[in-house]
């Protein structure tokens, strides 16, 4: 329908006939907080795309028996579902930045010569040869 849906483009009467609602019905589901349009610097009511979609959803639900109370909290967890789907897309993409821009994880190995840094994701060769170590001087095998 709209681009960004949450933008508040309606006047009321719009979104009633977009919703197939009276106008006072949209109101009055202002005033209860079950659909709570944006509001322009005069005050009149803007609808958004999403709030549209809501309106219908309200008309089904109430249309099936549910009571505006249970409507209104079922709007509010799908709101809640809605802005953690967008934190947890946040924070995936804030992770993988990290871990493409992290320097890399530093991991080391004992080596014949010492200890040695190993690249991130490598494994190492276990060696099961025996070396004597002697203070101050080489190993030997």
């Amino acid at each position: 329908m709209v681009e960004d849906e949450d933008a508040p483009i309606f006047a009321i009467a719009v979104a009633a006939e977009l919703a197939g609602m009276h106008p006072q019905t949209l109101r009055q589901y202002d005033r209860i907080g079950l659909v709570v349009p944006g509001r322009t610097r005069g005050g009149s009511r803007r609808y958004s795309a999403r709030n549209i979609v809501q309106l219908r959803e309200v008309a089904r639900l109430s249309a099936d028996g549910m009571s505006l109370p249970a409507i209104a909290r079922l709007l509010d967890l799908e709101d809640e579902v809605r802005m953690l789907r967008r934190r947890v897309v946040d924070l995936e993409g804030a992770l993988r930045a990290e871990r493409e821009n992290r320097p890399g994880v530093r991991v080391f190995a004992a080596g014949a010569s010492g200890v040695v840094p190993v690249p991130s994701g490598r494994r190492i060769r276990r060696s099961t040869d025996i070396v004597l170590w002697r203070p101050g001087g080489r190993g030997e095998g």
